[in-house]
């Protein structure tokens, strides 16, 4: 039986009642319907776009307790930062448990020109390594300059005196996403995207359920749920308006830029933390899907469904980039570029930008019983939802089971095994590079995916890439992609670390998609 067939999704939301109707289908969203189902309530998820199509996607692909946040817990005393990055190291650990297909541990280096530096540095991360607790990855520790140019040759070496590595994780979290809610729909939950709420269903003063377009079909759909959680990211506060027009907004969102570079840029399996920036930030330099990604900025945002770099933001992170690197990349090594708002909680008291925003989470109820989580980051979603969840159940006087989602493995991760690309190569004659790829996106369901290969069982996409043509049918047949976009920039990744190869491929994936539908 097929969990992800949105048609008996749908047809389940306009004749069943649910004890919770999530809005939002990105990380907080797929994580809370996922918490929800596992504990046995009766769960519905509607999502305006495409599953991570919004913030969820564009994240620097760390699961990271935040070095910088932990500096300024630090420099400033403030047991909010420092709270945020033990809760977040915490929440680390549980990522890597539940999910170990899609993510892994990563040393990131920091390079050092003086004695103050290296001290400051090295005290400040073993700081980290103390606040992971037993969570710990691995712990921090010094580098030689001849350490710091093996992993990253282009450093610039006059005055270099070495640098200090320390662990944290990285993933693919698009991806994650998307197994979040293929996850929550085997256990129960109807889930739906592309289904836009157009208002909120409001019977004797309460939030009773949402008003919903299908955006594919275009037919109402009034679904009926006890209780109703808004998890919708930098649209919270659109949807608090449903419930109270003249709600104080909540949130303060912030834009970050990413860019995309050969991976030559980062020659290792290293990243490189650049510590210090002209207006206080850091910025990382990361090997990930093949490519080298390098971000992030942090501006004031207003929301918008497909935010869009700008040229500005795009110069400042080369800029950055020249005065640690020699030769550094410039725009005409760019392959692709992409920018997320982060849904940042207002806090009176704190000046110098969104970066300053502590970037913890909160949880409202409204007049009406609107349950809205917002701000937090990838990295503490699972807690997040529990909390959420914790707090619907309470406002609706559900009976429910206990939180199972920090030892619940994740679709994919149950059969998981370091030796699985191995094995895939093997038995499939595949080239490493498939093997391996195929191994970390779906785990022990990369052998199912092999099994709906159009042809031969690794056949590229585009040269150079490790994506096939099987993964095309499996995204619509078993991830509820409709289009190529669905495919390409979330199901794969190409478009955020290639988008002219994902231009070139985008017909045949088109013409996957057309032979996955009509031969269902």
């Amino acid at each position: 039986m097929n969990s992800m067939d949105r048609n008996a999704h749908l047809a389940r939301m306009k004749t069943e009642p649910f004890d919770v109707l999530v809005i939002g289908g990105g990380a907080t969203g797929a994580g809370t319907a996922l918490d929800a189902a596992s504990r046995g309530l009766k769960v519905a998820l509607v999502e305006a776009g495409d599953f991570a199509s919004g913030t969820s996607s564009r994240s620097t692909k760390l699961v990271h307790g935040g070095v910088r946040y932990l500096e300024s817990a630090v420099e400033h005393f403030d047991r909010g930062q420092f709270h945020l990055v033990r809760e977040a190291l915490s929440e680390r650990a549980a990522v890597l448990s539940i999910a170990p297909h899609l993510a892994h541990r990563l040393r990131t280096v920091v390079p050092v020109y003086s004695l103050r530096e290296a001290l400051f540095y090295r005290f400040g991360l073993w700081l980290y390594d103390r606040a992971a607790g037993h969570a710990t990855l691995g712990r921090s520790h010094f580098l030689s300059g001849k350490s710091m140019l093996e992993a990253f040759p282009a450093l610039k070496r006059r005055g270099l005196r070495g640098g200090v590595a320390y662990y944290d994780g990285q993933f693919d979290d698009a991806r994650m996403n998307v197994m979040l809610v293929v996850t929550a729909a085997e256990q129960g939950a109807a889930v739906a995207n592309y289904a836009s709420v157009t208002g909120l269903r409001i019977t004797d003063g309460r939030v009773r359920g949402a008003h919903v377009r299908d955006m594919i079909g275009g037919e109402a759909i009034d679904i009926d749920a006890r209780v109703v959680i808004n998890a919708t990211g930098p649209f919270a506060d659109s949807v608090r308006r449903m419930e109270s027009p003249q709600a104080e907004p909540l949130l303060q969102p912030s834009r970050g830029t990413h860019l995309a570079f050969d991976r030559s840029w980062t020659p290792g399996e290293d990243a490189l933390l650049i510590p210090r920036t002209p207006d206080g930030r850091v910025l990382f330099l990361i090997p990930w899907e093949g490519a080298a990604i390098a971000g992030t900025t942090d501006i004031p945002a207003s929301p918008a469904q497909i935010p869009t770099p700008t040229a500005e933001e795009e110069t400042y992170l080369l800029k950055q980039l020249a005065e640690w690197l020699e030769p550094a990349p410039t725009d005409k090594d760019l392959r692709a570029s992409w920018a997320g708002l982060r849904p940042l909680v207002m806090q009176g008291g704190r000046e110098g930008g969104t970066k300053n925003l502590v970037r913890e989470h909160h949880i409202e109820v409204g007049d009406k019983g609107l349950v809205t989580i917002a701000g937090g980051k990838w990295t503490t979603y699972r807690l997040m939802a529990e909390e959420v969840v914790d707090r619907a159940v309470e406002e609706a006087g559900f009976e429910a089971g206990p939180c199972r989602t920090r030892e619940l493995k994740l679709a994919g991760a149950e059969g998981y095994s370091e030796s699985l690309a191995r094995e895939l190569a093997e038995k499939h004659g595949l080239e490493a590079d498939i093997a391996d790829h195929l191994a970390h996106a779906y785990g022990d369901r990369a052998r199912d995916v092999l099994a709906m290969a159009p042809g031969a069982p690794g056949e590229r996409l585009a040269a150079g890439q490790p994506y096939v043509a099987a993964e095309v049918i499996w995204a619509a047949r078993r991830e509820m992609a409709l289009g190529a976009e669905d495919v390409l920039a979330r199901r794969l990744r190409l478009a955020f670390t290639d988008s002219g190869a994902a231009q070139s491929v985008r017909p045949r994936v088109e013409e996957l998609l057309r032979s996955a539908s009509n031969s269902r």
